[in-house]
């Protein structure tokens, strides 16, 4: 039975958060391509339109059929690049932008009566546009606008197309699942339809299916995502078929190689082997400082030591293949749908593990689905709450988290702090950006200023804020790094002390990640700086930097900064977007 709902996907990152959203308001969904056919859409109740990092009026950027712009029987609502698009189609106006909305920002009202029924005026949305609609088409109504953005969303009831520039599918925007449903509901008239809870014994088919009477090994990690996939093909499979390796990589934080045999004990697991391979992927990623090619790498030797695996013995018989749990996120932002940027590569999205995909070797239960789906899931399995609450942790360890520098460089002086020469990766208008960041003195008292700060200054992505430090940041500098081995324990001893005290003061309660990152600027004696990253978020699309008690922030400092090495302490005000979660 076709969906009620199918998603239009022009590349945007948030295009299938927008389906998960749907399905989570009870509504069947689907994703398919952009210029999808009319044809092929008749009888959908609704189309949705999703972002994407192209300009409307540029050679070669997504299209849709005009054709479902004029169904009576299928309302539409754009979103980002949809809206530009469906004005652009149906004769309005659609220009680059004075400057760049990214973040968050606050809606004012025009009309409330349709899709923004029960919506105040200054109620917060979240922005990543650089292009707008500058002037609506005939039959368009405006229904709100932003400080930056004179027509934030726009309709034409008659027609039932509605439109938004803002993106209501993520958490951040506050009352954008009353957005939706209006959507859904008073405008589409859909019916509820589907539950999450009632996928396990598809997804348990669907592994049958596709292991077809082969058994299947994981490249286990002990989080949320892989033990719920793996736990899945137990179930599915029973336990002689399913076996868990743990790939002990040298990047892993301390205490994680005894946790995650743990983990697997527990699940009843009768097979789980650990592979020490540190100083091979070390070796590996010697000289390496470009982000890409660091995770690259990671990915390449992570299938080198699966194929060393396989050569050892009984995999050899071509009846195993490979288990991943790999989510919705991770492809994403690797460029895994048909007109999405590439963010960040993946680990398993590499090359070696491409091929395997192509070659039906591969099996990834969850790939559909996001991380607070994935827990929902896994506590239908019965897994405890102690597991599926653990904060995400990359598969390429503490190296995309110890960021290096080909050679010396120094901080420049601008009005709003300063320029650091050391690059992080952002999403800016469903675009990748790579570059420097901006060092302020203290924690400003405004919650926008990282957000319009990097509005208005086009060259930087992130801004971090002094905690504290052994010197002032005009006496630092950014030395020449590499990713090694006292760089890499710098950095563990640094992570298991910030766990450490936010177990102990609630804090880890209150956010769903916090990243501890290593960059290379200081002084010849400590060459390090460690920057803190809390965030809160639901499905890792979307972000927020959340502050940390000074009470807090005070015992962080004084351990932190007692590191052999670290200079000073930073907290990354920045949300995403426009900076990811991970800095690489």
């Amino acid at each position: 039975m076709d969906p009620q709902i199918t998603v239009l996907d022009a590349g945007g990152q948030y295009c299938h958060l927008i389906a998960r959203k749907v399905r989570e308001l009870g509504v069947s969904s689907e994703v398919r391509s952009s210029d999808t056919a009319a044809s092929e859409l008749a009888g959908r109740r609704g189309l949705i339109i999703s972002g994407g990092p192209s300009s409307v009026y540029e050679a070669g950027s997504p299209q849709i059929d005009p054709g479902i712009l004029s169904q009576p029987e299928t309302a539409v609502l754009g979103i980002c690049y949809g809206q530009q698009l469906m004005a652009h189609l149906l004769g309005g106006s659609v220009r680059h932008g004075d400057r760049g909305e990214y973040g968050l920002a606050h809606l004012q009202i025009a009309q409330a009566d349709t899709i923004l029924k029960g919506i105040g005026s200054g109620e917060q949305v979240w922005m990543s546009h650089r292009d707008l609609v500058d002037a609506v088409p005939p039959g368009f109504e405006i229904l709100g606008s932003t400080e930056t953005c004179p027509i934030a969303s726009m309709a034409d009831p008659v027609r039932r197309l509605y439109a938004v520039q803002f993106h209501p599918e993520v958490v951040h925007t506050t009352r954008g699942r009353e957005i939706l449903s209006n959507f859904l509901f008073d405008v589409c008239g859909c019916v509820k339809d589907w539950s999450p809870t009632n996928q396990i014994e598809k997804l348990e088919e669907e592994i049958r299916t596709v292991a077809a009477g082969r058994r299947v090994f994981f490249f286990a990690s002990g989080g949320v995502d892989s033990t719920v996939a793996y736990t899945l093909c137990l179930q599915a499979l029973g336990a002689a078929n399913v076996q868990g390796i743990y790939v002990d990589t040298g990047l892993m934080r301390q205490g994680e190689t005894d946790f995650v045999r743990q983990v697997f004990a527990d699940l009843g697991a009768k097979t789980f082997l650990v592979e020490d391979a540190g100083d091979q992927f070390l070796e590996a990623l010697r000289g390496a400082t470009d982000p890409e090619k660091k995770r690259h790498i990671i990915g390449e030797q992570f299938v080198a030591v699966q194929e060393r695996i396989l050569r050892s013995g009984e995999f050899l018989d071509g009846q195993w293949i490979l288990g991943q749990g790999t989510i919705y996120p991770d492809t994403i932002e690797s460029g895994g749908t048909a007109k999405a940027e590439v963010i960040k590569t993946h680990h398993n999205r590499v090359a070696g593990i491409q091929k395997l995909i192509d070659t039906n070797r591969i099996i990834e239960p969850l790939s559909g689905f996001y991380k607070d789906e994935v827990r929902e899931v896994g506590r239908k399995l019965g897994l405890p709450d102690a597991l599926l609450e653990r904060h995400p942790f990359p598969g390429p360890g503490l190296a995309i988290r110890c960021l290096c520098t080909d050679s010396e460089a120094f901080p420049q002086r601008l009005d709003e702090g300063w320029l650091v020469p050391v690059r992080s990766v952002g999403v800016q208008g469903d675009a990748r950006s790579y570059r420097p960041i901006l060092a302020v003195e203290a924690v400003p008292q405004s919650e926008t200023f990282a957000t319009d700060t990097i509005n208005r200054l086009a060259g930087i992505n992130r801004v971090i804020a002094l905690l504290g430090s052994h010197t002032q940041i005009q006496e630092m500098r950014v030395p020449a790094a590499m990713l090694d081995a006292p760089r890499l324990e710098r950095l563990r001893i640094a992570d298991e002390i910030v766990r450490r005290l936010s177990i102990e003061s609630g804090f880890e309660q209150k956010i769903w990640q916090f990243p501890v990152v290593l960059i290379p600027f200081g002084t010849t004696d400590r060459p390090d700086s460690i920057v803190l990253r809390p965030v809160d978020s639901v499905d890792g699309m979307t972000a927020s930097s959340v502050k940390i008690d000074p009470a807090l922030a005070k015992r962080l400092c004084r351990e932190l900064l007692a590191v052999q090495g670290v200079c000073a302490v930073f907290h990354d005000l920045t949300h995403k977007p426009p900076g990811t979660i991970e800095w690489e």
